[in-house]
């Protein structure tokens, strides 16, 4: 009999572990779809892969797990960039990828400094 309660326990927390990276997931491929959309760039695969997972203490202050995701982007479908999203609990801690573009800055001749020499 404790045997059977050990395993439920077991089955309850493996659940639990499941559940909360599966959310996790789920928010960090919101916020590279996000960010992509933003940047106007392609999100390749439409999946991003999980790299790291670490114990941490949330803003609650409860134990909670820190998580690392990978994802790609593609600017003109000819190249392929990788981003990566941290996420504590499903709270987004760092994103580091597509930049919005910026803008050409296109002068006429006439207003272009003279060269040095």
């Amino acid at each position: 009999m404790p045997s059977l309660i050990l395993l439920m326990i077991a089955g309850a927390a493996g659940y639990a572990f499941w559940n909360s990276s599966r959310a996790a997931a789920e928010a960090a491929s919101h916020y590279s779809r996000k960010a992509c959309q933003e940047a106007q760039v392609q999100w390749l695969d439409h999946s991003v892969h999980a790299t790291a997972i670490r114990p941490c203490r949330l803003d609650n202050g409860w134990l909670g797990f820190q998580r690392t995701y990978r994802f790609e982007y593609s600017r003109d479908g000819a190249d392929r960039y990788a981003g990566r999203i941290v996420l504590r609990g499903e709270q987004l801690i760092q994103l580091a990828g597509p930049t919005r573009p910026t803008p050409t800055l296109v002068f006429p001749e006439s207003q272009l400094p003279p060269p040095q020499p």
